[in-house]
């Protein structure tokens, strides 16, 4: 059972739950919280009632209440999937995690992932797979690529990337950490592997012959992007491309968590991350990502390339030419 809605094993605790959901789809979130502490009294060892409590407290704006909610909800939150300590993060009442928290974006995307497509483009307008693909295709025609032998796209989600890349890559593998996510893409047949994996684990050891990995609105989740890079690059084979996007701010922070839960990058860091790992730079654009509770949110979408090997001997042997040139009255 996913994290969803998971019984308190008391019956008037869950009806209790039950009268304030539909207070708070109401927006009565104050109404909604009070009606939780009621529920918590009976099953104080419940941390789905605690994270619904923190969520509603937030939601009237009393976020030191909300706060308290969330430092005991990660006190009974042994494996993670409610995001107590992200949300603690959000607020600075805690440490940023250093990377990807696994088990709260596994079990987000397992329950979102039958509405993940409606709630993304009819709701929050989503764009990021269609402008990353226009983006890739001018780079492609740019750089003379009209096709590729191999592609990875990362946290592939129900294949809205993949839909769009099937048709310039010969070979499609696609990951997600959620094995729902999976499930649901499966049902398409875009790809021709899919597995569950987390990202930079999935990439170790991994030869460097893929010639494009995509990361549509994955390395949000992944906290500092330098560590992502380090991963990636090395799977990618010379000349080969990366197509991402991230969620933008304008502070001179490399990286900061959102209340969204969601790490936004700063421009002129992830240009700086993407010289040190050595990458060179194709494509560059600031665009709407989508909307989130009716804001437009920036981001970056980025093609980069990795350069092509060079050949250490046609180096010194042109270094040679030069040399004996320059001796040389013309």
């Amino acid at each position: 059972m996913t994290k969803a809605f998971q019984s308190s094993g008391d019956l008037i605790a869950d009806r209790r739950v039950g009268y304030a959901k539909l207070l708070a789809e109401g927006g009565e979130f104050m109404a909604a919280a009070d009606l939780m502490e009621q529920a918590l009294d009976l099953v104080p060892d419940w941390p789905p009632g605690w994270d619904l409590l923190g969520g509603y407290y937030e939601k009237s704006g009393e976020t030191a209440r909300a706060i308290a909610a969330w430092r005991r909800l990660e006190a009974l939150d042994d494996d993670g999937q409610f995001g107590a300590q992200l949300r603690l993060a959000a607020y600075g009442a805690a440490s940023a995690s250093d990377g990807t928290a696994v088990s709260y974006v596994e079990a987000l995307f397992d329950q979102y992932a039958a509405r993940f497509e409606s709630a993304l483009l009819q709701n929050l307008k989503y764009q990021v797979p269609a402008l990353l693909d226009i983006m890739l295709a001018e780079a492609m025609a740019g750089l003379g690529i009209e096709h590729f032998a191999e592609a990875l796209d990362l946290g592939c989600g129900t294949g809205l990337m993949g839909e769009r890349l099937r048709q310039k890559v010969s070979f499609l593998e696609g990951i997600d950490l959620s094995a729902a996510m999976i499930a649901e893409t499966a049902r398409k047949g875009i790809y021709d592997r899919l597995g569950k994996a987390e990202l930079v684990a999935s990439l170790g050891g991994r030869p460097p012959q893929t010639d494009l990995i995509t990361a549509a609105d994955v390395f949000i989740y992944c906290g500092a992007l330098p560590p992502v890079l380090e991963a990636v690059v090395p799977a990618l084979k010379p000349g080969g491309l990366l197509a991402f996007s991230l969620e933008a701010h304008d502070g001179e922070e490399a990286v900061f968590l959102r209340p969204s839960l969601r790490y936004a990058h700063g421009v002129a860091a992830t240009r700086l991350a993407l010289i040190a790992a050595g990458l060179d730079v194709v494509r560059f654009e600031t665009a709407t990502l989508r909307q989130d509770r009716g804001a437009p949110i920036t981001g970056m979408l980025i093609v980069a390339r990795k350069p092509m090997a060079v050949n250490p001997l046609l180096t010194i042997e042109d270094e040679l030419v030069g040399t004996s040139l320059e001796g040389c009255a013309v």
